[in-house]
Formats: C-alpha cells, sequence, structure tokens
C-alpha cells in the first residue's frame, strides 16, 4: 500500500460489497479502526458510506449502524431500497448504489490525489479508469481469498493497487464486546441481516419479504 503524509486522501465504501467480503472471511468491521487505519499514512479528506435502507419498516437493523458511522467522522449517502414483485409473484426488495458512488468520485477527483475504493463490483472499472486519466491514484480493496474471490478480475487489473482485507484484517477487525478498547464500540448487526441482499450485482440479491 503506498500512502504519503501530505497526499489528500478519500474513501468510497460499499457498504454491502464490504459487509460481504468481510463475512467471506469470517469477521466483523470495526469502523473506527478502519478509519484510524487510513488516517495514519495521508490526509483523509472525507470517507464515503453507501447504503440502502427499507424506510417502510419499523426497525431497521443497519440504522444503528448508519447512525454511529454518521456521527463518527464517515459521510453516509442512502437511498430507499425498492420493492417489486418477481415472475412468481413474491414481493421482493433491492437497492443499488454504484450510480451514487461513481457520481461521488468523479466530484471528488479534482479535490484528492488518492481514491481508495471498498468494493469487488466489476461495474467500477470504467469509473475507476476515469478518474485515473485526471491524475487520481486507486487502490480497491476487497478479497481474492473468498470462494468465489469477492474482487472482479477486471476491476483489480484496473486498480493502481489492490489490498486484500485478509491481509488488512488484524487492523480493522472488530474484537468481542468483552475485550473491545473501543467505550464507543459500533452496534451489532444481527448475524441474519445481509446488506448485500440490497445489491443488485451482489449474489443472491434478492430477499423475501413476503
Amino acid at each position: 500500500m503506498t500512502f504519503y503524509p501530505n497526499e489528500r486522501s478519500a474513501l468510497f465504501i460499499d457498504g454491502s460489497n464490504l459487509y460481504a467480503a468481510a463475512r467471506a472471511l469470517g469477521f466483523d468491521i470495526d469502523y473506527k479502526q478502519l478509519l484510524n487505519y487510513f488516517k495514519n499514512d495521508s490526509r483523509l479528506v472525507r470517507a464515503f458510506y453507501y447504503t440502502a435502507l427499507l424506510e417502510d419498516q419499523e426497525y431497521s437493523p443497519i440504522r444503528p449502524l448508519v447512525d454511529w458511522l454518521d456521527y463518527n467522522g464517515y459521510t453516509m449517502v442512502t437511498k430507499p431500497a425498492k420493492e417489486f414483485t418477481d415472475p412468481n409473484g413474491r414481493r421482493k426488495i433491492k437497492g443499488n448504489m454504484d450510480i451514487e458512488l461513481a457520481v461521488d468520485l468523479m466530484e471528488m477527483a479534482e479535490n484528492i490525489d488518492h481514491a481508495v475504493l471498498f468494493s469487488g463490483d466489476g461495474d467500477f472499472r470504467k469509473v475507476v479508469e476515469a478518474v485515473q486519466r485526471r491524475g487520481i491514484h486507486v487502490t480497491v480493496v476487497s478479497t481474492v481469498h473468498s470462494n468465489p474471490p469477492m474482487i472482479a478480475d477486471e476491476l483489480r487489473r484496473q486498480a493502481d493497487d489492490f489490498i486484500d482485507l485478509k491481509l488488512i484484517r488484524s487492523k480493522i477487525e472488530r474484537q468481542a464486546a468483552n475485550k473491545d478498547p473501543d467505550p464507543d464500540p459500533h452496534p451489532e448487526i444481527p448475524d441474519d441481516y445481509d446488506p448485500g441482499a440490497f445489491d443488485d450485482d451482489f449474489d443472491g440479491s434478492e430477499i423475501k419479504i413476503a
């Protein structure tokens, strides 16, 4: 990983994709530690986190995490998940934040030197290429150690650098509650909740709600 002290950097976190990659490796992310990890080696300008939300539910299991991130250094980008009926008449929900992330990355390009993209989605290859032409160094964070690999080959080839989550796990892993040194740890998310269910490009992206 190549960062420089005076380099302006920004994080672009595809929430559902990062969640799925970490779970595939068998750990949960401590978002405070993740932020600190990237603050140490560069001038972190902004950390964006993208996720779709079920706005009509009385309680959304991801809402505590979204609120915590919003108060602790992250710029949250959310939108309502869309409901639809599949050919079998089942009601399902989908959400995709690719456009929002791509637009923010393009707009931030003139204010940063280094973009760190937390996603393995190959659809981001073109926007990565576009900002590279504007002189931005792009690092992609995902993993090849899941089965199948979470990182699309075309995205990994396009990136200037690739960081495998497995290699930085010890720096960003959330510890068990009784060992967590953070006095205000971010909220738990139920094991049966899968933000990947809201990503159109994530395998198994649809979930039944009725």
